[in-house]
């Protein structure tokens, strides 16, 4: 699946079994919630902290998927083509970026 008919399924989902786009201010605080979702998962799994009990059925595929899913959505909702977005921002950091990450020692 490309990024565009991501786009357009999740649109078409909306559109039929959602009803209608959530408005992107209720959308942008969905998606700070699904993020946090990953990020606890992350931090339990690779970092620091143990999981709890309530913990048991995560699912770290399943939350990344909810990020990219609302994320998606607030692309649709503002006109964004997240391919030609993607596209343009690989260039600028391929520009940017040319000789940035090659000299960081830190990361010798």
């Amino acid at each position: 699946m490309t990024i565009k008919e991501a786009q357009e399924i999740v649109d078409k989902w909306i559109n039929t079994t959602g009803i209608r786009y959530f408005n992107e201010l209720t959308n942008t605080a969905m998606l700070m919630e699904e993020v946090g979702e990953v990020a606890r998962i992350m931090a339990r799994q690779y970092g620091e902290q143990s999981f709890k009990k309530s913990d048991t059925e995560v699912n770290l595929a399943d939350e990344m998927a909810d990020v990219l899913f609302v994320l998606i959505c607030l692309a649709n909702q503002t006109n964004i083509d997240l391919t030609a977005a993607l596209v343009k921002n690989l260039e600028k950091k391929s520009i940017r970026d040319a000789d940035r990450h090659k000299n960081n020692e830190k990361l010798k």
